[in-house]
């Protein structure tokens, strides 16, 4: 885990995932996604219940690809970099656990696919959010266009595409982009306090839950319900789901494993 653009702390079944690069705003170059990647391996690899990513510093969650890395880039080079950038935020997507993005600052480009592909959006109320990559001639490469259409209405997601639109907090959570802003000092309180509450959930049901839910817009109606229904029944015989049961049944707070 030696990784310099990357810090990674595990305790207590949360994950936290640090882009570390505050000179630059967090922004993602090679090495950076690579050591990304890698910082995923390991929150696998771990009891990881809950994980957080965030970007360091007071500035930037994460503000983007990195413009100066890609300035030369060849069609070749470029379809390496979308598919290294697509790995990583796919698989914040399909990570087996709830995933909080605490979006302390900039989240422009890249850094706003990352806070996309979460389950859930915490901003600081300095945040600042967008899909600007039409003002550099290109347009969202790791996602932007699929997910940001699937979280707020159409025509908020083409003009925030087409105008390159950055927007604060306030208006992202109006626009349905993040679910809370918070006072900035109080955003890894806040997190923290969430993560906290989701790592004491049972674990297999929150697995089951994401699962479904992701599967809203990729299957027909019946398709979803039918999948829904075989995870629901599945759930049944687990040892969360007898404590879940027994504990309600006892009139007392469950004990997850």
């Amino acid at each position: 885990m030696d990784w310099e653009t990357v810090s990674f702390d595990h305790e207590n079944h949360v994950t936290t995932i640090t882009v570390d690069r505050p000179d630059r705003l967090n922004a993602l170059n090679v090495e950076t996604l690579e050591a990304f990647d890698e910082a995923l391996d390991e929150a696998a690899a771990r009891d990881t219940r809950v994980l957080v990513v965030t970007g360091a510093g007071d500035d930037a969650f994460v503000a983007g690809a990195d413009i100066a890395y890609m300035k030369d880039m060849s069609v070749a080079d470029a379809q390496t970099y979308a598919e290294l950038g697509h790995r990583v935020v796919n698989r914040l997507e399909s990570f087996r656990a709830p995933v909080i993005a605490a979006v302390n600052g900039y989240a422009f480009g890249g850094g706003c696919e990352v806070a996309l592909a979460a389950d859930i959006r915490v901003a600081s109320e300095r945040a600042v959010l967008g899909q600007t990559e039409i003002d550099l001639g290109i347009v969202p490469g790791w996602g932007g266009t699929q997910r940001l259409a699937r979280l707020v209405n159409d025509e908020v997601a083409r003009r925030l595409v087409f105008f390159g639109e950055r927007v604060d907090a306030q208006d992202a959570d109006q626009y349905g982009l993040v679910g809370d802003v918070v006072a900035h000092d109080q955003l890894d309180a806040v997190v923290a306090d969430m993560a906290a509450d989701l790592a004491e959930k049972p674990a297999f049901a929150l697995q089951s839950a994401k699962e479904a839910l992701n599967q809203v817009h990729r299957m027909h109606l019946d398709a979803g319900l039918q999948y829904e229904q075989r995870l629901w029944s599945g759930l049944f015989g687990t040892e969360d789901q007898k404590e879940g049961m027994t504990a309600f049944v006892e009139d007392r707070e469950p004990n997850f494993e």
